[in-house]
């Protein structure tokens, strides 16, 4: 009897190494199968909020692709924070930094307005331009690598169907699930706010020249760009803030379609040097061009880091559903329109670093 309930006992165990080696090897079968790519590995993933907040918040989950440079840090957080307080949607945060920024990042995340937000961070590394982006010795420091982390959407999440990507110099006053229903027509891989049809540029667009058109940004002189028939007078669009449809950008290779002109850009020099001096936004407007659906103006209200001065009324900002201090008034680092309304979601930096940077921004234009 004690034979056979020992055999019996063997079997069962047996039975049991063989089930954790199966699931073992389907679990090392799937992650082989859908490998990321060079510099897109995750480091961080916070899976769940508590039950208390699950309970209080919608179920749909809303992703959120942010880029997060350790110079601009404190820009990320108060956007995350804005995004956050202001939706009851599940938002899960994907995060792209670099190695060096990651130890700071999460130290901030710890804060306790943020520590209960769902992230996950990536590390971004350079590597993946290689060959792709000509840099200038002389101005080495000024290239920003996570400028380009947009392109790479579908590789931040993989498993997503449609996904949000925000600048980090933005933030959010309204409900960030309305943005996210923004639809899209069929075949169309993204939706951007137009530049000469937007609220904002009405505005802005007086003494701005071509800056809001293809030839701004595009250089008609070479054949490559006349080939495309591209109208050049054709209205840009502003890249930092958009919604995408990574089944048809997954489908349409749009990664590969940006990166193609990236290269060729490289070899040929495509892009305009004259008036908007952007190297992100044009292979965005040659993948794109008149291949996407807009999204609504208030949704990026934008320009307010194009001067110090104030170009909207109070009203109008308040009425904003995102503001977008592009430009080069950060309302972090020198004097910026509605400066006051940033800090509102400002979060202070935990190792005082970011409070450091920013004092020395005003020092220096105060010279």
């Amino acid at each position: 009897v004690n034979i056979s309930i020992l055999i019996v006992a063997v079997v069962i165990f047996l039975l049991v190494i063989h089930h954790n080696f199966l699931s073992l090897s389907d679990f090392l079968r799937r992650e082989l199968s859908d490998p990321s790519p060079l510099g897109l590995q995750p480091i961080d993933f916070i899976p769940a909020a508590p039950q208390r907040l699950a309970d209080e918040r919608n179920d749909q989950e809303i992703p959120v692709v942010i880029a997060a440079s350790d110079e601009r840090l404190g820009g990320a957080i108060a956007a995350m924070n804005s995004i956050y307080q202001n939706t009851r949607a599940n938002v899960v945060f994907h995060i792209v930094t670099l190695n060096d920024t990651v130890d700071h990042l999460r130290m901030w995340l710890r804060s306790p307005p943020l520590k209960n937000i769902r992230y996950r961070i990536l590390d971004f590394d350079p590597r993946v331009l290689e060959g792709k982006v000509q840099v200038d010795p002389q101005k080495a420091d000024a290239f920003k690598p996570l400028t380009f982390a947009r392109f790479y959407l579908p590789s931040f999440v993989p498993h997503a169907e449609k996904v949000i990507y925000v600048d980090d110099d933005v933030i959010v006053q309204d409900d960030i699930v309305e943005l996210y229903n923004n639809p899209l027509k069929p075949g169309h891989a993204a939706a951007f706010s137009d530049d000469c049809d937007s609220t904002s540029s009405k505005v802005a667009v007086r003494g701005a020249g071509n800056q809001y058109n293809y030839i701004g940004f595009l250089d008609y002189k070479k054949e490559t760009i006349r080939k495309l028939a591209m109208k050049a007078n054709t209205c840009s669009f502003n890249p930092g803030v958009f919604v995408a449809n990574l089944t048809e950008w997954k489908l349409q290779n749009i990664t590969k379609q940006l990166e193609k002109w990236m290269a060729l850009n490289v070899v040929e020099e495509l892009y305009s040097k004259t008036l908007a001096g952007s190297i992100t936004t044009p292979p965005l407007l040659i993948v794109f061009y008149k291949q996407h659906s807009s999204i609504d103006p208030m949704w990026n209200v934008r320009h307010l880091g194009s001067s110090a001065g104030k170009r909207y009324s109070p009203q109008f900002v308040e009425a904003a559903k995102l503001l977008h201090w592009n430009g080069h008034f950060k309302p972090w680092g020198r004097t910026a329109s509605y400066a006051e309304v940033w800090e509102k979601w400002y979060v202070p930096d935990p190792a005082g670093k970011f409070n450091l940077i920013r004092r020395h921004s005003e020092a220096y234009e105060a010279k």
